[in-house]
């Protein structure tokens, strides 16, 4: 009957959710193809480029707790809308923006808009899933990053290629900005009809299978987590502050990959001698993410039937850091882009794996700050990122040394991870005995 169960809320939750998400993250970075001829557009620097994409994440940051908290006392049903219709409307102004400020200011303004959505899921399947299908239900809902690049990157490159005088937009990328904004809104609105906040909300449950599902959460909050831990105290813990620093290493690699790839292969022109269109250049972008989706979901049911995460988490996190360090050594495109391809199956197999470390010692509202502190101190990463990337590229004319910056963050993510692992051993043992 459990099984069965948790098959209907999986059907009915996790592609709508999916889909969400990657509208979500297409919005957030299509920017890295915008950028292929909006930067020439609008004179941007490399640097000036990089603050804009990385500015995003600082509305994003001090908004991320209170919006996720907010989220956990009035419900996911109507603050997951509320996001979806003001970042809808303003990844859509992004259209309008005439050079460096109004650039800024309009990232800043998405942050603000977009904060607490993905922790905010986060915290939402811990209210319909059990612990043992945590990990792979993520991933299944991670899929969302991945496949919006699959489908994103040829997407944005045509809109930007053939949107140049349509709908009176006089450049492609503000054309492609405004197209993708609008599903955004749309979403929320139907958020407000199909998502409800509880089992006990969903109409597609009988009253024996809500009561089962919300019984058995409980019951194991109760046993693995124990006593709630409060917001103010989930804020200040050691074990969030050490997850937020693993979840800022593995995040650093994804965001600079989906900003700087692009401009990593049309650099493939100089350093190789090949050329690739707006189009070609979209396609070639979306091999590493559709290799990396699926090994991501394979990683993740494989650590659920473990039970196993902080060595997931590491493992992950060195695959990366090997790989995109070797990418800067390889003579050949394709063998650039096979090790980025190992490094994006590296960052996507982490995260999802990663989610289940808070969940371990945390519940409740104590969740939701705690989710909220390690998500947006983790996405401090895609401002660092971009800004520190698009300087040293700058700088040197070279995307080796923001590349090899990535494999040391992702190093230190590993390390900390393992050291995690170890502290949990030890309390185990010290429990046993």
């Amino acid at each position: 009957m459990e099984r069965r169960l948790i098959r209907k809320v999986t059907v009915r939750l996790v592609p709508f959710l999916g889909l969400l998400y990657l509208i979500n993250y297409l919005d957030r970075v299509n920017l890295g193809f915008a950028a292929l001829t909006m930067n020439s557009d609008l004179g941007l620097s490399a640097a000036a480029y990089g603050l804009g994409a990385g500015l995003f994440f600082i509305g994003y940051f001090f908004f991320e707790v209170p919006s996720n908290i907010i989220l956990h006392r009035v419900g996911a049903r109507v603050w997951i809308a509320r996001i979806m219709v003001t970042w809808g409307l303003v990844a859509s102004a992004t259209a309008f923006i005439q050079g460096e400020i109004s650039f800024y200011v309009v990232r800043v303004l998405l942050g603000v808009a977009e904060a607490g959505f993905f922790p905010g899921i986060i915290l939402y399947l811990t209210y319909w899933f059990p612990r043992a299908q945590r990990a792979k239900i993520v991933g299944l809902f991670f899929l969302a990053v991945p496949l919006s690049s699959v489908i994103g990157s040829p997407l944005s490159t045509l809109l930007i290629q053939s949107g140049n005088g349509l709908l009176g937009f006089d450049a492609g990328w503000r054309f492609m900005f405004f197209v993708e904004g609008v599903p955004a809104v749309l979403l929320g609105v139907l958020v407000l009809a199909f998502l409800p906040s509880r089992p006990r909300q969903a109409k597609w449950l009988t009253e024996e299978e809500s009561s089962a599902l919300e019984a058995r959460i409980a019951e194991e909050d109760a046993r693995e987590v124990g006593k709630e831990v409060l917001a103010r105290a989930a804020l200040i813990h050691p074990r969030v502050i050490a997850l937020s620093v693993v979840y800022f290493g593995i995040v650093y690699g994804l965001y600079v990959l989906a900003f700087f790839l692009p401009q990593v292969i049309k650099g493939f022109q100089a350093q190789f001698q090949v050329t690739f269109s707006l189009v070609e250049i979209g396609l070639i972008t979306a091999v590493p993410y559709a290799v990396a989706s699926v090994a991501m979901v394979l990683w993740a049911r494989h650590s659920d039937r473990t039970g196993e995460r902080a060595g997931h988490v590491a493992i992950a996190a060195f695959v990366g850091a090997v790989a995109i360090a070797a990418a800067l050594y390889m003579n050949s495109p394709l063998l650039v882009m096979t090790c980025i391809t190992v490094c994006a199956i590296g960052v996507y197999a982490a995260i999802p794996v990663f989610w289940q470390l808070p969940n371990a010692f945390l519940t409740g509202v104590g969740a939701a700050a705690g989710i909220g502190l390690i998500n947006s101190f983790g996405n401090l990463s895609g401002f660092l990122g971009p800004y520190l990337t698009g300087w040293l590229q700058g700088l040197t004319g070279s995307f080796r040394p923001g590349l090899l910056v990535v494999a040391g963050f992702m190093v230190l993510a590993g390390v900390i991870a393992l050291s995690l692992r170890r502290h949990a051993v030890r309390s185990h043992r010290g429990a046993r005995l």
